[in-house]
């Protein structure tokens, strides 16, 4: 059995590491995270990440599938990554076709005008996730889970999240950028 992944997937995930450029509180809290996780790992227990926002159709889908792509690129066998939110709308078309062109295929498993469910996978990929807008708690999202808000709303929005080893909050960046923005003093 090959060990390798997509080439055009695999690219992309290396240029965009390389090239990434994150301030020091972003470090520090992506840091955290991850040691969270490396102690659970350490369990031998298997990993549930439940990454959660209030419309589970963009941030939430894209920290599934991109979490799903690391987790086997780094051949991490006991972590699986889940989505979903406070309210269901849709797999947005745009984040669906910006996965499609750095290689993830995505192909309709059941069919819907408003909600459609997909399996998707990549080169070499044994497990396709499946991908649709759902509430944090849907039976397809295995519990217990480390629940990853990846919004500042889902944060105000879900104060409760059952079936949880641990809550972390990753609000995103263009939000870290506004906030940042609005607190800039003004040129005067």
């Amino acid at each position: 059995m090959l060990e390798t992944v997509s080439i055009e997937t695999e690219l992309f995930f290396n240029n965009a590491f390389s090239d990434l450029k994150l301030d020091t509180s972003r470090i520090e809290l992506l840091k955290s995270i991850a040691l969270f996780i490396i102690d659970e790992l350490k369990t031998g227990n298997k990993i549930n990440l439940n990454f959660i926002c209030i419309h589970n159709s963009r941030r939430s889908q894209l920290a599934q599938v991109w979490g799903n792509y690391a987790a086997h690129y780094f051949k991490l066998k006991n972590i699986k990554t889940f989505s979903g939110g406070t309210a269901v709308t849709a797999f947005y078309r745009n984040t669906v076709k910006t996965l499609q062109e750095v290689g993830f295929k995505f192909q309709i498993s059941e069919f819907s005008h408003q909600n459609p469910e997909y399996l998707i996978g990549y080169e070499n990929c044994t497990n396709p996730i499946i991908g649709f807008s759902k509430y944090f708690d849907d039976n397809h999202n295995e519990k217990p889970f480390i629940a990853i808000t990846t919004c500042s709303n889902s944060e105000k929005n879900c104060p409760v999240i059952s079936d949880t080893i641990k809550r972390l909050v990753y609000p995103s960046a263009i939000q870290k950028f506004m906030i940042t923005q609005k607190n800039k003093p003004k040129n005067t």
